[in-house]
């Protein structure tokens, strides 16, 4: 079962977090650093309004200094002050008497320059500028608490409304991502409820988007396998039926030597089982080629003569009393194995042998980067309609005829799958007779 932590809903909803969560906390510290910047631009705005304010009282006469608002602190230091900030003897409004609206003001600093400055007065901070005129130098000063208490407040709300907004965006995705996936969901559990027996059944494919393709492609699988059981049941079967013929025959004649001794010989039971022997050994060998095949084993490869094999069959049919025409037989390299080349030659030319009145003709030539392997008789040919499925496994067109006569049901197939190993097909047609032709074409050898 899948962690809740690799679930791609967990993952989706984790993912989406993170990067919210640094846009919020990366947008939090920048708006609490503009709200900052901008206060505090605001308050030095202001000090600089102050300043402006008070010089132009001072220069429409003497009188006391006041300041616009009650936190803002204002000193007048005189032309005659000392500037050690401590009250000289003739502060008392006087030409050269230190002028305060506040006793803290008295600690503001006097500024040599008329920007705006950040000053500390008795731990607090200030806001503070100076500016020359005829009663002195004014410094003006505003306090930043104000400023601060608000930077204050925003950075607590921010600290409450982050957590909550992830929260409800971890719930939404969550959600976006569980109505997102529930199609997958409901794929995964048609496709768990399909096992081998029930190959036939298939998953919803109705959706347009990724997963119907998805869903169209697991079916397309699911078609493939169901033929894949089909055909494989299907082999078991023949090849079951194949196997009982043989040994159904060895033991009825066992029995019937066993039963009545004296109707039977030895040597004519002998001759059965060693029919049937070979009959079987034909089977399996065939099997397990046909398996090797499947399984896409390699095989050695090598340039191959295909007419020195197509001679070789010429002789074995003729050592059997079998009229062949060889005159067509030309030169034909290709690359391959030998062995199995060979055993499709034999497996074409044994079943021409099985169906020709009178004579099997062999033909090997090359016909541009291909080279043919032609073999043909003069029986009574292939119908149209099963010219494709002769190649199947177990298929046999004269199904009334003996077993023994008809062969084992796998030669041609083992050709095709021999012909499809190297690159090669096999097909076909009515010979010039009017019998079967059989060609073999594989691609021709670069060094011929």
């Amino acid at each position: 079962m899948t962690s809740p932590l690799r679930s791609i809903r967990s993952r989706l909803t984790i993912g989406a977090l993170a990067v919210v969560a640094v846009a919020l906390i990366a947008g939090s510290f920048a708006a609490v650093q503009v709200l900052r910047a901008t206060l505090t631009e605001s308050v030095a705005a202001a000090v600089q309004q102050d300043v402006d304010t008070i010089s132009a009282q001072l220069e429409r006469g003497p009188g006391r200094v006041d300041a616009i608002d009650d936190d803002v602190l204002v000193r007048l230091q005189g032309r005659g002050d000392d500037h050690d900030g401590e009250r000289d003897d003739d502060d008392s409004g006087a030409p050269g008497a230190d002028q305060v609206n506040d006793e803290d003001a008295r600690a503001l600093p006097v500024l040599r320059d008329d920007h705006v400055q950040r000053v500390e007065v008795d731990g607090e901070s200030y806001l503070a500028a100076s500016e020359e005129t005829e009663r002195g130098t004014l410094t003006v000063a505003r306090p930043l608490d104000g400023v601060d208490e608000a930077v204050s407040a925003s950075a607590a709300l921010l600290a409450v409304a982050v957590p909550l907004v992830l929260g409800l965006v971890g719930l939404v995705m969550w959600v976006v991502a569980t109505r997102a996936l529930a199609p997958v969901e409901r794929l995964r559990r048609q496709v768990d409820a399909i096992d081998a027996t029930g190959l036939d059944r298939r998953v919803d494919a109705a959706r347009d988007d990724e997963l119907g393709a998805l869903a169209h492609t697991m079916n397309r699988m699911l078609d493939r396998l169901e033929q894949s059981q089909i055909t494989q049941r299907r082999f078991v079967s023949d090849a079951s039926h194949e196997l009982r013929s043989p040994l159904a025959t060895i033991r009825q004649h066992a029995e019937l030597a066993t039963a009545h001794p004296e109707a039977s010989s030895l040597p004519a039971l002998s001759r059965v089982v060693l029919d049937e022997g070979e009959r079987m050994q034909e089977l399996v060998e065939g099997l397990l080629l046909l398996a090797r095949l499947d399984e896409g084993r390699d095989a050695p490869t090598a340039p191959t003569d295909i007419d020195d094999i197509a001679l070789a069959e010429v002789q074995r049919l003729r050592g059997m009393g079998i009229s062949v025409d060889a005159r067509g037989i030309g030169p034909g390299r290709v690359v391959g194995s030998a062995a199995l080349l060979a055993r499709a030659a034999r497996n074409l030319v044994d079943n021409a042998a099985r169906h020709a009145r009178e004579q099997v003709a062999i033909r090997v030539f090359e016909q541009g980067d291909r080279v043919l392997l032609q073999v043909e008789d003069d029986g009574t040919g292939i119908p149209v309609a099963e010219r494709e499925r002769i190649f199947d496994r177990f298929v046999r067109l004269d199904e009334a005829r003996a077993r023994d006569a008809g062969g084992s049901g796998l030669g041609l197939a083992i050709v095709r799958e021999i012909a499809l190993a190297h690159g090669g097909t096999v097909t076909a047609s009515d010979g010039t007779s009017g019998g079967a032709l059989m060609t073999l074409s594989l691609p021709r050898s670069a060094e011929a």
